[in-house]
């Protein structure tokens, strides 16, 4: 530990001893005398002027649904879950080797967001940032958040943001994550770049306001298909591959990349009255809004000669490509009042085209080279405040067009006080699946189908209760009931031998009803430095035929001390992270699709992963030093992310987070 401190307090100098504290140093800033521009400027002399003091909370960031937060430049145990590759807390997720690779599930959210069909490559898009993932800020001076970490040979993850404004009322950032990272196995590696630029403005008056962003988001990773022979050269635990890069793939010329790009805006006007910007209500008000949402997006799966580990091509180069092209109008009109609550009513028109390149005859069937139409839909949202209890719900159906659905959302919370609050939620929602099971077409000849005429839409049913008490902890419970389940897997109807079942991955749609109980626990216990962070998921699924495969339980204990260093200059946390999940029968991934399927012949699982950590903060700067899995220094190796894919070897790696104010 004393090696550690020593090497932050050469790396930083000084600076180590500036301020005590993680938030910028408190400035006064003069507003203008009232018949001024209202804008905040930096200056000490200004008479009349009424002056103001800007702290950490002057620093806003407001999501997808309107609600406002400021940044948190602190750091905790939650901050240290949430660093990595995706920049959220992963616990339900096992990610594969390399970074910016798929993540197989270890738990199920049944719930949707949305009524219409997506492109599909749902392996692909956990770094893929969708129009409600985008947040927009309202500063008071310049921002900068980089977030630096390393990746595993050959590469670094960056992360960069500046949010900065001409006025207070008119708001930009600029944001771009990229990385590269060979990978410890062959023919692994992944890279991407994820650009995005936002704006926020309101008028002087307040009653009109825009948000506005673009995004290019392009990504790229090599496909080997897993380990080629992993009992004699990974489970056997030869000292000679214990180097990752000896271990044989099964090919070597495949790559799959996702491409996206999107303009979205959002703009309201208020006709009469006034609305304060956390969503209360002063006075009764009527506001009409409109978005807008235009996006193109593909996938394309390249590999430079047929490998019959995916079964007979047309062609002896595969080259498989779908496109995806939306629009999305959204007219809306929405009432306030301060005894009433919040009433909006939207209408929502929905093109969408998803294509391939040409019509394709197998002889059997006629597969469409495209799926091209409108949709209509219309929908309300209420919002509601009584005393302690706040009301929420929202309700979407599409009134014309076939594949749109319906989406319901409600949930009611009550904080107790200050301690203790309850919530009782309430989805319901159908939908057609995503376009990748509707229509699809490669150069494999079992890749090609089309089921716009025979599957039906998914319905899903879910009631949850969430208790979350400082004394007692954290606890979620959530039943969900599915009906019409549509999944990938081996064809049945096919003789398959062993290792060939991948060659014949089809969409399925499961005609009984699937229950899901799902119960989730969390609770820290502390002693003075000393915490036990824990937290704990059951699951149990009850279904005719195993096409949802998820592990019973599901653990994460964290022992952890805390103390501060250096006066008080440096705050720091060191302690053990353990994460178990039993065995169970582990979805596989199929790089064609770039999709997980289910199947039945193997357990993965009943492993822990043990990883030990440091996290200082230096004024505004946290730095992370992680050893992920040491434990596989001297356990088996069993430890999987899919079938055939291992999960990681221990690495040491190193990172920041890094806040600078202007």
């Amino acid at each position: 530990m004393k090696y550690l401190l020593t090497l932050l307090l050469v790396f930083f100098g000084q600076s180590l001893f500036a301020q005590e504290d993680s938030i910028p140093t408190p400035r006064k800033m003069e507003r203008p005398a009232v018949g001024g521009k209202g804008n905040m400027i930096p200056s000490k002399r200004a008479v009349g002027a009424q002056v103001q003091e800007i702290t950490i909370k002057d620093y806003k960031i407001i999501n997808f649904q309107r609600d406002t937060t400021f940044l948190d430049t602190t750091i905790s145990i939650q901050k240290e879950y949430k660093y990595n590759f995706l920049r959220r807390d992963d616990f339900e997720l096992m990610p594969f080797a390399n970074v910016g690779q798929p993540y197989n599930k270890l738990g199920a959210n049944l719930d949707i967001k949305d009524i219409y069909p997506q492109l599909g490559a749902n392996a692909k898009h956990f770094n893929y940032m969708e129009a409600r993932e985008v947040d927009y800020y309202n500063v008071a001076t310049p921002l900068s958040d980089l977030m630096f970490k390393t990746t595993f040979e050959q590469g670094q993850l960056l992360d960069a943001m500046l949010t900065f404004n001409t006025s207070r009322r008119l708001n930009f950032s600029l944001g771009y994550k990229g990385f590269k990272s060979l990978g410890k196995y062959q023919f692994s590696q992944a890279e991407a770049g994820n650009f995005k630029a936002t704006t926020n403005y309101v008028t002087a008056n307040g009653r009109y306001n825009l948000r506005a962003h673009i995004a290019a988001q392009n990504q790229q990773t090599e496909e080997n298909g897993g380990l080629a022979n992993k009992e004699l050269q990974f489970e056997s635990e030869d000292p000679e591959f214990k180097d990752r890069s000896r271990v044989d793939v099964l090919f070597s010329n495949a790559t799959s990349r996702l491409l996206g790009k999107r303009y979205y805006l959002d703009h309201q006007y208020i006709l009469f009255g006034k609305k304060l910007d956390s969503g209360k209500v002063k006075t009764t008000a009527l506001t009409v809004g409109h978005q807008f949402n235009y996006e193109t997006k593909y996938t394309h799966f390249k590999q430079t000669a047929q490998n019959a580990y995916f079964g007979d091509a047309f062609s002896s180069v595969i080259g498989d490509k779908a496109n995806l092209k939306t629009t999305n109008n959204q007219l809306s009109a929405q009432f306030s009042n301060k005894t009433l609550g919040v009433l909006t009513g939207y209408l929502d028109l929905y093109q969408y085209n998803y294509y391939f390149n040409t019509l394709l005859h197998t002889g059997t069937q006629l597969i469409q080279s495209q799926l091209k139409g409108n949709e209509v839909a219309v929908g309300a949202k209420y919002v509601k405040k009584i005393g302690g209890f706040q009301l929420n719900g929202s309700l979407r159906s599409n009134i014309s067009g076939d594949l749109s659905g319906t989406l319901l959302d409600a949930f009611a919370s009550y904080r107790i006080n200050e301690n203790h609050a309850l919530k009782f939620s309430i989805h319901s929602s159908s939908k057609m699946p995503d376009f990748n099971y509707l229509l699809y077409q490669s150069d494999y000849r079992n890749y090609n189908w089309q089921h716009t005429s025979d599957f039906k839409k998914q319905g899903n049913i879910g009631f949850q209760f969430d208790l979350d008490s400082k004394i007692w902890g954290s606890l979620m419970a959530k039943y969900s009931t599915l009906n019409n389940y549509t999944y990938f897997t081996s064809d049945p109807s096919e003789t398959v031998v062993e290792g060939s079942e991948q060659a014949f991955i089809k969409p399925f749609q499961d005609e009984g009803t699937i229950n899901l109980i799902k119960l989730k626990y969390g609770k820290e216990f502390k002693w003075k430095g000393f915490a036990l962070n824990n937290t704990i998921m059951y699951q149990n699924v009850s279904q005719s035929n195993a096409v949802l495969n998820l592990p019973d339980f599901v653990t994460r204990n964290t022992l952890y001390y805390s103390n501060f260093g250096f006066k008080k200059a440096l705050y720091f946390q060191t302690g053990v992270t353990l994460k178990y999940f039993t065995s169970y029968t582990m979805d596989a991934y199929n790089p064609v699709l770039g999709e997980f399927y289910s199947q039945s012949a193997e357990e993965f699982g009943g492993f822990p992963m043990l990883d030990f950590f440091i996290n200082a903060r230096i004024q505004q700067t946290r730095v992370y030093l992680k050893a992920e899995h040491f434990n596989s220094l001297f356990s088996k190796n069993n430890f999987y992310a899919a079938p055939n894919y291992p999960y990681r070897d221990f690495v040491i790696r190193f990172g920041l987070v890094w806040n600078f104010f202007s």
